[in-house]
């Protein structure tokens, strides 16, 4: 009874100011647009939100402000919409797309950032007056309303009494119940699973990368950069990335310290590797580092990338070196052969959850079907062009056995002419706990950088 006099004074409220203009602030308007273009039209928050920070004027704060709103409502909108679906009068599929996501982010308000309850909802409420209109908006207030009459807790209530782990966790921790599932089958423990969770709702800090010939570790901490914990190339750096000289002359760039850790590691393993490919190369992370590196000892480096607008891309950050445009499944095409070959294969992406929230909602299982043939295809490319003794690499940014040790042991039974390379000898000594059957794994909840895997691979000489 209590909750629909709620409703109803909300809703009275709601008339009484739908005479006035809305008026909402420019941070959440713009949040909003990202927003949309993310759910509704599969758009990448971390390429969206960038563009549309350069191009507005708001200030440092709003900025701050909009980043944590933006991903924050996106990792854990699986939470979110298990409480208004509590509210809502119907189920969440057949409500108001435009009405769904506004009260996403006056939820994330209300619960997950320092937001005063009454800013957060009549904020967000004139926010809905403009976006989606006055008669949507009175209903998101008066959801609004109702949600934020109640702790968080009490709504987390019905989850926490499940009593099924992957169900409870995957609400709690605003994860779909296939990764949580997935974590489970290869920590086999409640708390480390619950940990990687925790550390995929973190926000990752931005890391720089220093390029060999064109920057150094020391030039980024002189910024005013903390030194990477493992990678010799790279610091942590509270201020935006591309406010630093550095990075705007591509002098540097910006790259996850996993990511920098198994180029590293790739290069260590193929340090006498005359003729390098980069065989999935696009954006570009990796290669920028890997021919550097290839550079400086007097290396020929390629990179290769099937899509027109990464290589591109990659292009920019690779300072001269060849980049071939094609499937790397065909890659023997070129009639060229290597001494060293990084498979980076398309995956999950379930490694990187902190940096590309969105990721968690959109892959499926049968997305993981679809992508362990391709990777298993990318392989078998890879190998076309190895030469005799030469050095394989296999990486993906995601722990997913599947990806993972189970394409590894598919490639040793397939091919005997293969060695698998035990990694350890090539990690930094103050690196613990990030091996898994020989091979590179990194978990964000242990090493603080994305979930990184790499298999090394000798070719037996004939």
């Amino acid at each position: 009874m209590e909750s629909d006099w709620i409703l109803v004074n909300a809703l009275v409220k709601a008339r009484r100011d739908s005479f006035k203009s809305p008026k909402p602030d420019a941070v959440r308007v713009l949040v909003f647009d990202v927003l949309t273009e993310v759910n509704r039209r599969e758009g990448y928050s971390n390429l969206l939100l960038p563009s549309a920070l350069a191009a507005s004027t708001l200030d440092l704060r709003d900025r701050g402000f909009a980043t944590e709103l933006l991903y924050g409502t996106i990792r854990m909108q699986g939470r979110h919409d298990y409480i208004l679906s509590q509210v809502f009068d119907r189920p969440i599929d057949e409500v108001d797309p435009g009405i769904v996501d506004i009260c996403r982010l006056g939820v994330h308000q209300l619960f997950e950032m320092r937001v005063a309850t009454h800013a957060a909802v009549s904020a967000t409420v004139e926010l809905a007056r403009k976006a989606i209109g006055e008669s949507k908006a009175s209903y998101v207030n008066a959801i609004l309303r109702k949600v934020s009459a109640q702790e968080l807790s009490h709504w987390l209530a019905p989850a926490q009494e499940t009593t099924d782990d992957i169900s409870r966790l995957a609400i709690i921790h605003s994860h779909p119940e296939w990764i949580v599932s997935a974590y489970f089958d290869l920590l086999k423990d409640l708390h480390k699973v619950e940990a990687e969770l925790i550390a995929n709702n973190t926000p990752a800090q931005p890391t720089l990368v220093s390029w060999p010939g064109l920057s150094t570790q020391e030039d980024l901490i002189e910024l005013g950069g903390v030194a990477t914990t493992y990678s010799p190339y790279g610091a942590k750096v509270d201020s935006p990335p591309a406010s630093i000289e550095l990075i705007r002359h591509r002098l540097a760039g910006v790259q996850d310290e996993g990511s920098q850790l198994v180029a590293h590691i790739f290069s260590l393993a193929a340090r006498d590797s005359e003729r390098v490919l980069d065989l999935c190369a696009g954006p570009g992370g990796k290669a920028a580092l890997l021919s550097s590196i290839a550079r400086q000892a007097g290396h020929t480096f390629i990179a290769n990338e099937v899509s027109e607008a990464r290589a591109a891309l990659v292009k920019k950050v690779v300072k001269g070196a060849e980049v071939w445009v094609g499937d790397g499944r065909q890659v023997k095409e070129h009639g060229e052969s290597f001494d060293a070959v990084l498979a980076d294969v398309p995956c999950t992406g379930l490694g990187a959850l902190r940096r590309r929230p969105e990721v968690r909602w959109r892959r499926t299982l049968q997305d993981l079907r679809e992508l362990t043939e391709l990777q298993s295809e990318l392989v078998e490319g890879a190998l076309s062009v190895l030469r005799a003794g030469g050095i394989f690499g296999y990486a993906t940014c995601s722990p997913h056995y599947a990806e993972t040790s189970a394409q590894v042991k598919a490639v040793l039974k397939k091919h005997p002419e293969l060695e698998q390379i035990d990694i350890t000898s090539y990690l930094p000594e103050n690196l613990e706990g990030a091996t898994r059957d020989g091979a590179l794994s990194l978990w964000a909840s242990v090493h603080n950088t994305d979930s990184m895997y790499l298999a090394l691979f000798r070719k037996k000489m004939d």
